[in-house]
């Protein structure tokens, strides 16, 4: 071994050994499954994840092809396949419309949106927004010739995450998944949230989902509603406020 990789090595040993036995609390019996939205990955929630883990609760986070609604759906639906436990299904934005197509599955027990889209059974987003203007920041969707948009970082900047540094703006715009725009057309087969408890997570500030449209889901659905003052990113802005939503929807389904 390399006096560097011995080094290294030493490092996390030494950091290993100074966290707290306590730091995290017992196992939770309920596992969560975050789904990301457009112009995004999984590691859009990686300040949110080692809250839920510190406070015992088994966290998966899914990786979207962003090529259609079903192929997004099946691949959270072998996630959930994959827990020993009841889950507690997280979405934002577009990630909103895969849970609600995949939450009709037994093993879910609860939805979190934040900042979600929440469509009906049938319904596509372009039934949704027809004869609505354009939103400002579409102008910053570049497609390809396959039909896949990404946002400029300009408009990560300025319209999705206004509220985070500079640099961590950047990085999204850097890791964001192009999204299939024919997805704009399709629509839910199932509407998980008609089956189970839903929570919202509200974002006051949001210049994607605007916080109208997002009440309207909230509303629709019966959903408990926590607002938040950030922009549409809420789980890097207020990754404790996200959290704890998740948290009170795991604690529901662990006391059932």
């Amino acid at each position: 071994m390399s006096n560097s990789m011995s080094f290294l090595t030493a490092g996390l040993i030494t950091a290993a050994a100074a966290l707290p036995i306590s730091a995290q609390a017992d196992p939770s019996d309920v596992s969560v499954v975050l789904v990301h939205g457009a112009f995004s990955d999984g590691s859009a929630w990686h300040k949110v994840i080692p809250i839920l883990q510190n406070a015992g609760v088994s966290v998966s986070a899914a990786q979207l092809p962003l090529s259609s609604l079903a192929a997004d759906a099946a691949v959270v639906s072998r996630l959930v396949d994959m827990q020993a436990n009841p889950v507690v299904l997280v979405g934002h934005s577009y990630g909103g419309n895969v849970i609600t197509e995949a939450g009709g599955s037994d093993a879910v027990e609860a939805l979190v949106y934040v900042a979600g889209f929440a469509l009906d059974k049938g319904q596509a987003l372009t039934d949704l927004l027809e004869g609505q203007p354009p939103a400002a920041w579409q102008a910053e969707a570049k497609p390809d010739a396959g039909g896949y948009v990404r946002l400029s970082e300009n408009g990560i900047a300025t319209f999705f995450a206004p509220d985070l540094p500079a640099q961590e703006a950047a990085l999204i715009a850097a890791t964001q998944g192009p999204i299939q725009y024919k997805i704009n057309y399709e629509a839910p087969t199932v509407a998980g949230w008609s089956m189970h408890p839903t929570y919202y997570v509200l974002t006051e500030n949001d210049q994607i989902i605007p916080p109208r449209l997002q009440g309207y889901f909230a509303q629709r659905m019966g959903a408990e509603v926590t607002k938040v003052a950030t922009s549409h990113v809420a789980m890097l802005a207020d990754p404790e406020a996200v959290a704890e939503v998740i948290l009170q929807a795991v604690e529901a389904v662990d006391a059932d």
